[in-house]
């Protein structure tokens, strides 16, 4: 898979929205009806339409903050507020969120990406098929008897 996904975050979405409609052939409603009918028929489907949702929920979210931080920018003079501060690190945070699912959606798209052939792959699809049933470890403390009353040494009787 190519890198030729705009910087601009809106064409982000765009793009991938694309590809996903191109690898399944169908437009994404029609892609999240049939996972919602049929959720386990196609886990490679039901991971792309769940993280694509993510994708188009955090970019609403940057969406906001990049017009708060503009909101608030427009009224301060030249030096920077502690709450405007606040704005562009939300704005920051919101950008390293809808990087990292792009990311994943780009990575759910490409089978040639790393960790989706050899002994990885196989490891992957394990966990996905539910071989574990039960936690890898115990989750509870293991049982202890009962200790019987023992005098302490030196307790008064």
């Amino acid at each position: 898979m190519s890198d030729d996904i705009p910087d601009s975050s809106d064409n982000v979405v765009g793009v991938l929205t694309e590809r996903i409609e191109a690898r399944f052939g169908m437009s994404m409603d029609q892609l999240k009806a049939a996972v919602a009918a049929a959720p386990t028929a196609n886990s490679d489907a039901t991971d792309v339409v769940k993280w694509h949702g993510l994708l188009v929920d955090s970019q609403a979210v940057l969406d906001r903050a990049e017009d708060d931080l503009l909101a608030s920018l427009e009224t301060q003079p030249s030096e920077v507020d502690d709450p405007t501060m606040g704005l562009a690190q939300r704005v920051n945070a919101a950008v390293t969120v809808c990087d990292g699912r792009a990311l994943v959606v780009r990575w759910l798209l490409d089978p040639d990406a790393p960790g989706k052939q050899g002994l990885a792959a196989e490891r992957l699809a394990r966990l996905n098929h539910g071989a574990r049933t039960g936690p890898a470890v115990p989750t509870s403390a293991p049982h202890r008897p009962a200790l019987a009353s023992v005098p302490q040494r030196g307790a008064l009787r």
